[in-house]
C-alpha cells in the first residue's frame, strides 16, 4: 500500500464504467469526481435530478474531457432500483466494473420506505442489496469487476435484530443506523464467498470513512458540535472507498478505513471489522431474509 495514498494514485480508468450511489453530494460526489478524472465513464445514481446534474457540471466543469452521466436512483423504492438497473443495462450493454454501494441515511427519526421498510435497513442494507442482485449479471460478466460497499465504524454497536428488523418494536434512531451498517458488511462478506463458490474473478470488498464532515449528520447534533475538532473533509472521506475501488492490491473480503487514530481520520489503510461481521450463519441468514423482502435473488 503506498503511504500517504490520494486520489493521484488512482491508475487510468479509461474504458471503465461506475456507478456510485449518493453521488450528487459529500463523500459520493467526490468518489465520483475522482473516478471520473482518472477517465472512467461515472454515473451518478441520485435521487433529486437538479442536484444530480448540478454535480455532473461541476465534474464536467473541473474535467472537460469527463463521461459523467446522472440516473435516477431512490434506494428506499425497490421500482426505483428496478428501473435504474434496466435502463442502465439497456444503456450500457451489460459492463459494469465497479458499483459503489455509498448512499446511505444516518440517525433519521422512524420512518419507512415505499415498500414499507424501516428507512435505515431499507435504505442502507435492502435497497444497495436489490441494486447489486439486479446488476449482477453487468458485474460478473465484466472481468475483475468489483462492488465497493461503505460501511461505518459505528457497525461495532450494531446487531441484527431477526425478530425486528424493521425496527417496529423498539426503535432507537442509533441503534438503527448501526444495525444497517452492520448489515453492510455481513453482505459485502458473504457476497465475497459465493464469488469464490462461484469461481469469479469479481470481489466484493468495503470501506468506511471515518469522521468525515456531510449532510448525513443532519440529525445528529453531538456529530455536528465536534466537526470542528474531529471531522476531516469529503475529499479525504472518500479515500477509503476509492482505494478499495481501484487500487491493484485489493483483495475480495478487505475493508478499509483511515489510518489515524480510531479511524476517525488520515489516509486509507486496511482496517479490521468486528466479529460479529464476520459471522457467516447471521450473514447466511441476512441474505436470505434480504431476498425474501427485496423479492432479488441472487443466481
Amino acid at each position: 500500500m503506498t503511504l500517504n495514498w490520494t486520489a493521484e494514485n488512482i491508475p487510468d480508468l479509461t474504458g471503465k464504467i461506475a456507478i456510485v450511489t449518493g453521488a450528487n453530494s459529500g463523500i459520493g460526489y467526490e468518489i465520483a469526481r475522482a473516478l471520473a478524472g482518472r477517465h472512467a465513464r461515472v454515473i451518478l445514481a441520485c435521487r433529486n435530478k437538479d442536484k444530480g446534474e448540478a454535480a455532473v457540471w461541476q465534474i464536467v466543469q473541473e474535467y472537460p474531457a469527463a463521461k459523467a452521466e446522472w440516473m435516477q436512483l431512490d434506494l428506499s423504492n425497490l421500482a426505483s432500483v428496478h428501473r435504474l438497473a434496466d435502463e442502465f443495462t439497456r444503456r450500457h450493454c451489460g459492463r459494469l466494473d465497479i458499483l459503489i454501494n455509498n448512499a446511505g441515511i444516518m440517525a433519521v427519526p422512524f420512518g419507512k420506505t415505499v415498500d414499507g421498510f424501516e428507512l435505515h435497513f431499507g435504505t442502507n442494507h435492502l435497497g444497495h442489496f436489490a441494486l447489486t442482485g439486479l446488476l449482477l449479471d453487468s458485474i460478473i460478466n465484466t472481468p475483475q469487476a468489483r462492488v465497493v460497499t461503505v460501511s461505518s465504524g459505528g457497525h461495532r454497536f450494531g446487531r441484527i435484530n431477526f425478530d425486528d428488523p424493521n425496527g417496529e418494536q423498539n426503535y432507537d434512531r442509533q441503534g438503527a443506523y448501526a444495525q444497517s451498517k452492520l448489515a453492510n458488511l455481513l453482505f459485502t462478506y458473504e457476497l465475497q464467498r459465493r464469488f469464490e463458490h462461484a469461481g469469479l474473478d469479481t470481489i466484493a470488498v468495503a470501506a468506511h470513512p471515518g469522521w468525515t464532515v456531510t449532510n448525513l449528520q443532519a440529525y445528529w447534533w453531538l456529530l455536528r458540535v465536534l466537526n470542528p475538532f474531529i471531522g476531516q473533509k469529503p475529499k479525504m472521506g472518500a479515500l477509503p472507498t476509492l482505494y478499495a475501488a481501484t487500487a491493484p492490491e485489493v483483495q475480495g473480503g478487505d475493508y478499509y478505513g483511515p489510518s489515524g487514530w480510531q479511524e476517525l481520520g488520515g489516509y486509507p489503510t486496511k482496517v479490521q471489522s468486528s466479529d460479529r461481521s464476520h459471522d457467516q450463519v447471521a450473514a447466511a441468514k441476512l441474505w436470505t431474509l434480504s431476498e425474501e423482502l427485496t423479492g432479488v435473488r441472487y443466481h
